[in-house]
């Protein structure tokens, strides 16, 4: 019998618990058949609040016993742990253990203690599910929105959970393209510059070049003109009729090709008053009024516009005009 039948009859409950996102490990078939509930991390506070029922407790923890917990342990630990309590209180039971008596007879749990038993703070990371993916997505977001403060937070705490360098540097390639475009062009090249750096000179060096380069795309210009233009370029390819090539575009590499048109009327820009053929069409006659690509006023993009908007006057000024 089909598992998803089973469950869908009640025939069993099915239970499961995950640290990973159930929409990322199970089809959706069997998801859809489920009841998902989110377990939150607990907070800082939810931490100190469980540590400070461990040091009340006399019965299961330290209440009654000559042990201190400051204020300032307490809220370290809590901050240390990233929302587990079972890690909360394996670390306040090392310190313990480990604390030495003072000349008042107690044992001070002290903030240098706690640095030594647990070392630099490990941050909470998978590299497939959906914690990695936040933090890609808020980096990406920060750089779209023009923040370099807030993109070098996201990114370095990438890096620090042990992240690839080089799936942000990707990124960067691709937020360059999707989110700068030809507001600045020079961006794709100091993103390639930064994952250059960083298969030449290793990390040390090479996290602080991605760095650099996610600054520079966060306060770069900002257009997605080439984005959506590619996008409705690639819609019309899939789902429009396969129009013809043009004959005057077409390639004509032996006689018999030439004998039937094709490549005539071609006009060769160069030939052709400021480097431009005014009125060519160079779109199939169907869809030869089409337009992609409509640039922003932002950056070199401004520059691109009042071209291309010239150009167009040129063309409908221009006593040749294709498909009449």
């Amino acid at each position: 019998m089909h598992f998803c039948h089973i469950l869908k009859t009640a025939t069993i409950t099915f239970i499961g618990a995950t640290t990973e996102n159930p929409s990322f490990e199970l089809n959706s078939a069997l998801l859809s058949r489920a009841r998902v509930y989110l377990l939150k991390s607990l907070s800082t506070e939810d931490i100190e609040q469980v540590l400070t029922q461990a040091m009340e407790d006399k019965t299961r923890g330290y209440g009654g016993q000559d042990i201190v917990l400051p204020d300032e342990t307490r809220r370290a630990i809590a901050e240390l742990v990233n929302g587990d309590a079972r890690r909360a209180l394996n670390t306040l039971e090392m310190m313990a253990d480990m604390a030495e008596v003072d000349d008042s007879g107690k044992r001070v749990l002290k903030p240098e203690l706690l640095t030594e038993i647990a070392g630099e703070r490990s941050a909470r990371f998978d590299n497939k599910g959906d914690r990695f993916y936040d933090l890609i997505s808020a980096l990406h977001k920060s750089v779209r929105g023009s923040a370099p403060d807030a993109a070098l937070y996201w990114y370095a705490r990438i890096i620090t959970a042990g992240g690839d360098p080089l799936y942000v540097a990707r990124r960067c390639l691709a937020i360059a393209s999707e989110d700068v475009g030809n507001a600045d062009p020079r961006a794709m090249q100091v993103a390639i510059a930064a994952w250059d750096c960083f298969t030449r000179v290793g990390p040390a060096e090479g996290e602080r070049a991605i760095a650099q380069a996610i600054v520079y795309l966060a306060c770069a210009p900002k257009s997605n003109a080439v984005y959506t233009a590619f996008k409705a370029a690639l819609a019309d390819a899939r789902e429009r009729p396969d129009y013809d090539v043009p004959v005057h575009l077409r390639n004509a590499p032996t006689k018999l090709m030439k004998e039937m048109g094709y490549g005539q009327e071609y006009r060769y820009a160069h030939d052709e008053a400021n480097a431009y053929a005014a009125g060519e069409v160079y779109f199939p006659p169907e869809i030869a009024q089409t337009r992609y690509y409509f640039p922003t006023n932002r950056g070199l993009e401004g520059k691109i516009g009042e071209k291309l908007a010239w150009l167009a006057e040129q063309d409908q000024n221009s006593p040749i005009k294709r498909y009449r």
